[in-house]
């Protein structure tokens, strides 16, 4: 009996090594049949591997030392990840902000995104042009903090103070962008207004390239309706530009640390506008502390695989 078990097992695994040797071979002559492919690709794998991999695998690997860019890396184990979470405050506080952040402002952006893409989809082509390009161009534009901090100055010359005050509503100036009280509220305002643009042009793209032949035949099997035509059809056949629009919500929401630096100071009052990436900067670039953050990098970067992976889990579904 136990040569028998034995014999099955080896059965399996010299199966499972012919399997994987087919595989192999598979593989390899069709690398030989699209060679010329392969070295179109060539210069943007070896920029994508150098600049993007080998970093993310030496900060992972600095994440474990104590590194001060002047002297040779010294292991420390674990002890980065330790006072991050256990010892350091202030990255307490830049995780709350971040989460809030992308909580309200990536949900939120990724949505109307879709939705003002669908709406200025519908109108004539001359006008739809100059609608993408009116709805898009604000969030390229250098010139947005200016706009902002004029608009939020904590002075009786911000326009927000200026319109509340003449209303009676304030007394005095609000300190919007210095008190903590009202920096975060205001902040969100910006970065939902600036994140509006991330995915719009790829949901404007994805519903020009819609195949007509297929929504009329919709409307035959059964659709009644426009929300109906959404559901059914043009989510389930735009779901690559979902997924992107999704993985740049993500990495915008995520990321910021621009605004909060250009609007509220770095550092901001109680560290109220404080972000993951603002953290980052503060030891990678002002402490030349690179060992604690690669660590910051490192939860920053498994945070944003994380929520990936449950956004594409959440897009499978769309439209089944």
């Amino acid at each position: 009996m136990k040569t028998e078990t034995m014999g099955k097992g080896t059965s399996r695994l010299s199966m499972y090594k012919q399997m994987k040797h087919e595989q192999a071979a598979t593989t390899w002559s069709k690398m030989k049949k699209y060679r010329s492919e392969y070295l179109f690709f060539l210069p943007f794998g070896t920029i994508f591997f150098l600049f993007y991999i080998i970093p993310v695998v030496i900060s992972i690997f600095l994440s474990f030392t104590h590194y001060n860019v002047f002297e040779k890396p010294e292991f420390t184990g674990l002890q980065n990840y330790i006072n991050l979470f256990l010892a350091d405050d202030v990255f307490l506080i830049a995780v709350k902000n971040t989460f809030i952040i992308a909580a309200v402002t990536g949900p939120i952006g990724y949505l109307a995104s879709f939705i003002f893409a669908w709406l200025i989809n519908e109108l004539p082509r001359k006008i739809r042009s100059i609608a993408v390009v009116i709805f898009y161009a604000p969030s390229i534009s250098g010139q947005v903090y200016l706009i902002w901090s004029i608009l939020f100055s904590g002075d009786a010359y911000g326009y927000i103070n200026a319109f509340l005050m003449n209303l009676n509503i304030i007394d005095s100036p609000v300190q919007w962008l210095t008190d903590p009280n009202y920096m975060m509220p205001v902040l969100l305002i910006v970065i939902l207004w600036m994140s509006l643009g991330t995915g719009f042009l790829a949901f404007i793209a994805g519903l020009q390239g819609m195949d007509k032949q297929q929504i009329e035949a919709g409307y035959i099997d059964g659709i009644k309706n426009r929300w109906q035509e959404l559901w059914f059809i043009i989510l389930p056949n735009m779901k690559p530009m979902l997924l992107f629009g999704a993985v740049m919500a993500i990495t915008q929401s995520f990321g910021v640390a621009d605004v909060t630096m250009a609007l509220a100071g770095y550092p901001s009052t109680d560290y109220a506008a404080r972000t993951v990436v603002t953290h980052l900067i503060d030891y990678g670039s002002t402490r030349m502390d690179m060992g604690y953050a690669s660590a910051i990098a490192t939860v920053l970067f498994a945070s944003m695989i994380l929520c990936n992976k449950f956004i594409q889990w959440l897009l499978r579904r769309v439209g089944t």
